[in-house]
């Protein structure tokens, strides 16, 4: 039986994309990330990240993915809970994806319609900066206003969630933090990641810790430190923490973003060549 295609139109084209699946071991080398329009887009596709498939290319459309367990899948409505599924799967990685030839303009801001554009086209070309230009900045500003809302409010909601010992949902609150990151972000420090994205990711970490998920923990541990987050010793003697330091990988990837000032195996190194200690 054929399988279903469903219509995507970026620009109003209405092109229809083949739809497939893909089963990929972990770790995986798909990178998921929010579009303009809410839903789940591939961002990225790095074979030295982890498996791939030749199909997957970046801006197809995720359509649904593997649960956590088992055979069953998600409608990948959701950021936040395509992310958590992801990092908690136990076993290969299920996708079933729309092809959009390549197509990334689901990451760009959304267009202002045709009449609007050449308002403000004409304006510039007459060196004129009146009412349109005005309503437009206006209008971006509000966006960008009501996005930093709607972050905060999940960021503030995630807390209230974890404090409360309800680690899931926390998880993906904080995950739809991350998935609402501005394109092309520029501090006023000219870092190239928000502060609420370093520590919701943090968090994430956090909340894995607890439940006592260490895989998917240092995993986001990993983003955090990624991203710009740089409170190291906050990493090491954090107890929400403590059940991803018992892990032999914690140290090494500590030590990979903040070099200890003594470096302990070379020093055992040095006193095992010259017998010291025996």
């Amino acid at each position: 039986q054929e399988q279903e295609r469903e219509t995507w139109a970026p620009d109003g084209e209405g092109q229809d994309g083949a739809i497939y699946t893909v089963s990929l071991p972990k770790p995986i080398g798909v990178s998921i990330a929010r579009g303009n329009d809410g839903r789940c887009y591939v961002s990225r596709v790095d074979p030295t990240r982890g498996t791939i498939d030749p199909r997957v290319q970046p801006g197809d459309k995720l359509l649904r993915v593997s649960q956590s367990f088992g055979e069953e899948t998600w409608e990948a409505l959701n950021y936040g809970q395509v992310a958590y599924a992801i990092r908690t799967r136990n076993g290969d990685v299920f996708f079933e994806l729309q092809s959009r030839g390549g197509d990334m303009s689901i990451f760009e801001k959304k267009k202002v319609d045709d009449s609007t554009a050449e308002m403000f086209k004409a304006e510039r070309n007459g060196g004129n900066y009146g009412i349109g230009t005005k309503e437009l900045q206006q209008r971006n500003y509000i966006a960008a206003q009501e996005t930093a809302r709607e972050r905060r409010e999940l960021f503030d909601d995630g807390l209230e969630k974890f404090k409360g010992g309800d680690h899931e949902n926390a998880i993906l609150d904080w995950e739809n933090v991350l998935g609402l990151e501005p394109a092309n972000y520029m501090g006023d420090d000219f870092s190239k990641v928000s502060q609420i994205y370093q520590v919701a990711a943090y968090n994430i970490a956090c909340a894995y810790a607890k439940m006592g998920q260490v895989d998917p923990g240092l995993e986001a541990l990993e983003q955090a430190l990624r991203s710009g987050f740089s409170d190291y010793d906050k990493c090491r003697n954090d107890p929400n923490l403590s059940n991803l330091r018992t892990s032999q990988n914690f140290r090494p990837l500590m030590d990979k973003f903040d070099e200890p000032i003594i470096n302990m195996d070379a020093i055992n190194a040095v006193k095992g060549l010259f017998g010291f200690g025996k």
